[in-house]
């Protein structure tokens, strides 16, 4: 019989892990130390990177290959999930910041995710979820408006990042509104923030993408514009900001937002399997304050507190105090890079972390 019941819900480990590969790795170094623990692994995602492959491998369907045009405009394949008559779309397949050669989010579009939506809507989804997270793209939904019939003038100012939204004098997305009408689209996003402003999309994401300090005000204030022609009330709705404002241009087209996390917790089941746990373990390559904004590990944590059940991180790097930790609901947490360095953790990360998590077990089971 086993001594301790474990549930392993971890994030992506960035580009290093797949959550598949992260939940895995967690479980093989756990097992070692206590090989008659109860082990189940439950992988998550926020809507960002690996959204559709968690989702795939909880609920089979059919993977569709789609050719887009990727942020930088080269040509790149995404994977859209259908099951039954709702698609499943992974924005950062086609605008994900790891996808760019040339880290310019001036001229990086989001043109990608409106052609993974069409063709989802040719294949006959009449419920498209569109997880939003990771994005390098800070155009506003622009592309996507594009992608999906918008009229511009001129029409090129909506491809070409947020640097050409200064040229649009007029657009209509009424034929964008068209080409989706009648199916119900899915914001799967825990990002809050407006469009524009202090809290918005530009600058409190654009640093991150690569906005320069001194061009954030020309980014928002092209934004600003741009919303302004379809309509400035959609701006300040809660996550009109998510993934560069791709949650704004998705609220046009009539989205409902929903919690990302919440979305693959509800299919993986994860509150009924932490109730049956004795301790949830949860993970990032990351974990810092940041945390609270819709990541993975806060929103693990709050289903394990419903739960009434400990929850620990295991990151490649831990950048709270314990203080902030608990703020988050995390019990404690733990850094690959503590314990076998920087060059190892990044060269070895599923190795690295099957290790951490072989040392936790010694402090979490019996």
């Amino acid at each position: 019989m086993g001594d301790v019941r474990v549930l392993f819900a971890p994030d992506s480990f960035g580009n290093t892990l797949t959550a598949v590969e992260a939940a895995d790795a967690m479980a093989t170094g756990w097992r070692k130390r206590a090989p008659d623990d109860l082990l189940e692994v439950a992988p998550m995602s926020d809507g960002g990177p690996g959204f559709v492959g968690v989702l795939h491998a909880c609920l089979g369907g059919e993977l569709l290959a789609i050719p887009v045009r990727n942020l930088d405009g080269d040509n790149t394949l995404t994977a859209v999930l259908m099951v039954e008559d709702t698609a499943y779309v992974e924005s950062a397949q086609a605008c994900g910041l790891h996808l760019s050669k040339r880290c310019d989010p001036e001229h990086a579009t989001s043109y990608g995710v409106g052609q993974m939506i069409g063709a989802a809507v040719d294949h006959g989804a009449r419920r498209v979820v569109v997880g939003l997270g990771g994005s390098g793209t800070n155009d506003g939904g622009a592309g996507l408006f594009a992608a999906l019939g918008a009229v511009a003038s001129p029409p090129e100012a909506l491809i070409g990042g947020p640097s050409d939204l200064d040229r649009l004098s007029a657009i209509s997305v009424e034929p964008a509104q068209q080409r989706t009408a009648g199916v119900e689209m899915v914001i799967a996003s825990d990002v809050d923030n407006p469009l524009l402003g202090l809290r918005g999309a530009t600058n409190v994401y654009g640093r991150q993408k690569g906005v320069a300090e001194d061009r954030l005000v020309h980014v928002d204030g092209r934004l600003q514009h741009l919303a302004e022609l379809i309509d400035r009330r959609l701006a300040d709705r809660p996550g009109a900001g998510a993934a560069g404002g791709l949650g704004f241009a998705l609220l046009a087209l009539g989205g409902t937002r929903v919690s990302g996390v919440g979305v693959v917790a509800e299919v993986v089941g994860l509150a009924d399997r932490a109730a049956r746990s004795d301790i949830v373990v949860t993970g990032e390559g990351a974990f810092d304050f940041s945390s609270r904004s819709g990541k993975v590990p806060y929103g693990v944590a709050r289903i394990a507190a419903e739960a009434i059940r400990p929850c620990i991180a295991l990151a490649g790097q831990v950048l709270v105090g314990s203080r902030e930790m608990r703020a988050l609901g995390i019990e404690s947490a733990y850094s690959m890079v503590d314990l076998v360095g920087e060059e190892a953790a990044f060269a070895e990360p599923a190795e690295s972390l099957a290790l951490l998590a072989e040392r936790v077990a010694r402090t979490w089971s019996r």
